[in-house]
Parts: structure tokens; sequence; C-alpha cells
């Protein structure tokens, strides 16, 4: 009678290999998504460094505000000359809205493109036709002089301004005009104003000013910054 020896030697390499197989399997899914997921990560970081740096290098900075009061009577226009920062992407002006306030009325005014001027030199910025006047009174229900201002272009060197695409681009300079009697039945004496313009894109340029304590003279510089 023979005798027989069982011999489980191979089924121990097979189901070492099969293991074997497994672990590089299971190690290769692995690498796969993280290589994946580093590859989203690389691409969302480069979409936010150049998001952020277009919001740092672009934006709006103011350099003055100058208003207007007629003998006898409170501040009823006020002009803002803007320009961009230095290094801004062009800022467009459709999409830039100005925020206000006194110690009682807040208003946010939208460039209306009915009121815009690019003269070639003007005698009288106040009296230039770019303060929207729709002639209905303080708190009207049809006024809209409190809720938009016009553009008066002072320089454009590269020609990229129009009524109804109004870019701010490095070199230009531009008037801001609001009807302050439409916002807030005009301005009094000693009275602080505050605010932004805020662009698109890019830091806002804040409004932080109180008018004088009489008006001596019909224009006033109320804030200066070179």
């Amino acid at each position: 009678m023979g005798i027989y020896k069982s011999n489980n030697e191979g089924a121990i390499g097979i189901g070492a290999l099969i293991i074997f197989i497994a672990m590089v399997l299971v190690a290769g899914i692995a690498a796969s998504v993280i290589i994946q997921t580093s590859n989203t990560l690389e691409s969302r970081s480069s979409a936010v460094g150049r998001e952020t740096t277009r919001e740092v290098g672009s934006g709006i900075t103011i350099f003055s505000i100058e208003a207007y009061a007629a003998t006898g009577s409170d501040i009823s226009r006020l002009a803002i000359l803007v320009r961009p920062r230095a290094g801004s992407k062009a800022v467009d002006l459709t999409h830039t809205y100005i925020e206000i306030s006194d110690k009682n009325v807040k208003s946010v005014l939208n460039y209306t493109s009915a009121n815009y001027s690019e003269p070639d030199g003007l005698d009288d910025i106040f009296s230039a036709d770019v303060y929207p006047d729709d002639n209905y009174g303080y708190h009207h229900t049809m006024n809209t002089d409190g809720s938009r201002y016009g553009l008066l272009v002072l320089d454009d060197p590269d020609s990229s301004m129009s009524r109804d695409a109004p870019l701010l681009t490095r070199g230009d300079k531009v008037y801001l005009c609001i009807n302050t009697t439409g916002v807030f039945n005009d301005v009094a004496e000693n009275t602080e104003l505050w605010g932004q313009v805020i662009p698109e894109i890019g830091y806002s340029a804040r409004i932080d000013i109180r008018t004088p304590y009489t008006y001596a003279d019909n224009v006033m510089e109320l804030f200066w910054d070179m």
C-alpha cells in the first residue's frame, strides 16, 4: 500500500501571488486618486492665485472731492475725481457703484449713460450736463437723482471711455458727478459724509469728508490727495 503525502506549497504560493497582485492594484488606485487630487488642488490654487492677484492689483483711488453751493444755499452737487490704482486692470464703471451716507440717509448710486460728457476743456465742471436731474422733488416716488451718478471725463489718453462702455484704465481721470439735492435734499454746513466707491473687482475708494462750517465760496474742495 502506497504512502501519499499532502503538499500545500503550491496553494500557498498562489495565495501569496493573489495577495501581492491585490496590494499592487490597491496601491495603484490609491496613487491614481492622490495624483488626481493633487492636480485638482493645483488647478484650484492657481485659479485662486490669479483671482487674488487681480483683486489685490485692481481698484479705484480718489484724489479729489469738490462741491458746489449756490450763494446763500447748501451744497447741491459733488464731483469725485477718481483714477485707477497703480497697476490696476481696467475698471468697468457700468459695474461700479457709490455708497454715500450722512446721518439720515444712505444711498447707493449707479452710473447712468444719460449723463456722460467727454469735453475738450470746460470752463465750469458744475454747469456740465452730467449731474442727474429729473426735476422730481426729494423723496418723490419718481426721483432717481438719489440713485444715479454721471461721468465727466477729464483725461482719457487711450480712448477707453465711452458713454455705454466706460472703462477706467491707466492714465484716465474721471469725475463721478452726484446731484446731492436728489440724494440728501442738499448738504448743509458741518455735515459728515461717508461711504465708498466700489468697483466690480479690486479695492474700493473710501469717502470720509466733512463740509465746512460756513460756505464762503460757491466752489469748495473737500478732499485732496495726490
